[in-house]
């Protein structure tokens, strides 16, 4: 054990700090942290086993299963681990023990995510997948420009677009007024029905009420057993033919294989995707062939904004015995 803990309700079993507390920060957060006196930073490469076993805080950004699952093995003294990402599916995964606190980076993707998720449901509803194509292949599709006309079964704007963001947490709060201020209505789901943020939130029962009048679908799922392909082929089903999906939350939230089928069967427009069940995706994948899914590798939300001053802040919180910001319930 590391140096005694206080009892903080929730989260396991901390004490008053004495001693030197190590925290191992991987070289991928390039924010300068200001430690307190009696704190010791050890960088590590995320791509390689941690160098210090005695370490007491795990900072996380980048690191894969096969180093977290070597973590979980090799930090007897350890006590809390901080994840970057907002979602910290893979640190549940790696087998650290019960009392080692967990803490996510809720917060620091908002804007990035929401930013990303905009484009790509931008790039959807103009047609810049199509675009792009047949600018490589020096083709003018008179269709898509000139004058065109207005329809109600299509997806060509956000003015007048209804949307359902499932998922609606806080990066759906930054993402919902931007899509608002283009003239979308949207609705939110999530596991607790009401008014968030401004914006009316059904439960996951009551998408067939909902679905059949989107336009575009947007899942910010996180990835746990309960929402593994959340997005099957029934959801898809619900969806009028000129729907859209947009995937920007974790790959196994979604059914590759019944998302491919609904659109090349023409059930379904399109969908702009960043997150995959394997990452990368891989080269012989059918999606990569579908002219109308554009690929995104995983960038929404590769930049977490304010990371230093969070990790600063919980370190305090740590060392004094107080609850730390963020933590997931295990």
């Amino acid at each position: 054990m590391g140096p005694g803990f206080a009892a903080v309700a929730g989260i396991g079993t901390m004490a008053s700090y004495r001693g030197v507390t190590t925290i191992l920060v991987p070289t991928t957060l390039h924010e300068h942290l200001t430690l307190p006196a009696g704190v010791h930073e050890v960088r590590y490469s995320p791509d390689e086993p941690v160098p210090d076993p005695e370490a007491e805080v795990l900072v996380v950004w980048g690191s894969g299963r096969r180093v977290l699952r070597d973590a979980a093995t090799r930090l007897p003294r350890l006590r809390w681990v901080a994840g970057l990402a907002a979602g910290v599916d893979t640190i549940l995964e790696a087998g650290f023990a019960p009392d080692v606190v967990v803490t996510s980076g809720r917060g620091l993707h908002d804007g990035p995510v929401a930013e990303h998720t905009l484009a790509l449901v931008l790039a959807c509803a103009r047609r810049l997948p199509e675009l792009v194509r047949a600018q490589d292949e020096r083709r003018w599709v008179a269709e898509l420009g000139g004058i065109q006309e207005i329809r109600a079964d299509e997806f060509r704007s956000l003015a007048g677009a209804r949307v359902v963001i499932w998922g609606f947490g806080s990066i759906a709060a930054r993402l919902a007024p931007l899509l608002t201020a283009l003239g979308a209505s949207v609705t939110g789901v999530a596991t607790t029905p009401g008014v968030r943020d401004g914006y009316h939130v059904v439960t996951p029962d009551e998408l067939p009420g909902v679905l059949p009048a989107a336009d575009l679908l947007i899942s910010l799922l996180p990835g746990t057993p309960a929402t593994r392909h959340a997005v099957d082929a029934d959801v898809l089903a619900l969806l009028p033919p000129h729907a859209w999906v947009v995937n920007v939350g974790r790959g196994a939230t979604l059914d590759q294989d019944a998302l491919l089928a609904a659109v090349r069967g023409g059930t379904l427009a399109g969908a702009a995707l960043d997150v995959f069940e394997r990452e990368p995706l891989p080269a012989d994948s059918p999606i990569w062939d579908e002219p109308r899914i554009l690929v995104s590798p995983h960038g929404a939300g590769g930049r977490p904004i304010g990371a230093g001053a969070l990790l600063e802040e919980n370190l305090a919180a740590y060392l004094a015995g107080r609850p730390l910001r963020n933590t997931v319930e295990r």
